[in-house]
């Protein structure tokens, strides 16, 4: 996909909604921060999160179009952040998509160095999924900080 290619244009991308009429990925309050301070230093952005083990299975924050997709990845999510101009788009791998299609993602912040290149790495914190199946709602107190 061209970087400049909309994304909403790309063909085959699964519903931004679950079957239970939520959408499929969300960002915690303390998120949504992060992504607002993140946008503001290197422009839109995108997530991409590709399974695998250690942080290979932890969201990775990335310049949008950075990060390459292809048709083996999934397009989770268009997400609206307030004070952010354009939606961040949220791919999964398809494999990991697999394993995983039955689940709402919380995107949260949590201390600590994650590894890769993920643009919050510098800010000592690291983004971290958070999931509940599909259906298993609300969320318990305090999990949506």
């Amino acid at each position: 996909m061209d970087r400049h290619e909309s994304h909403e244009s790309r063909e085959g991308h699964e519903s931004h909604v679950s079957p239970d009429g939520l959408p499929r990925v969300e960002l915690t309050p303390a998120a949504a921060d992060l992504l607002r301070v993140l946008r503001g230093r290197h422009g839109p952005l995108m997530f991409h999160q590709s399974g695998g083990c250690c942080d290979g299975s932890a969201p990775m924050c990335y310049p949008d179009g950075e990060f390459r997709t292809g048709d083996s990845d999934v397009l989770l999510a268009s997400l609206t952040v307030a004070g952010v101009t354009e939606p961040i788009p949220f791919w999964m791998s398809k494999i990991q998509y697999e394993a995983w299609r039955h689940t709402r993602l919380i995107v949260d912040v949590v201390p600590g160095r994650g590894g890769g290149f993920s643009l919050e790495a510098p800010e000592g914190v690291r983004f971290l999924i958070r999931s509940r199946v599909v259906g298993a709602w609300p969320p318990t107190p305090g999990e949506l900080r």
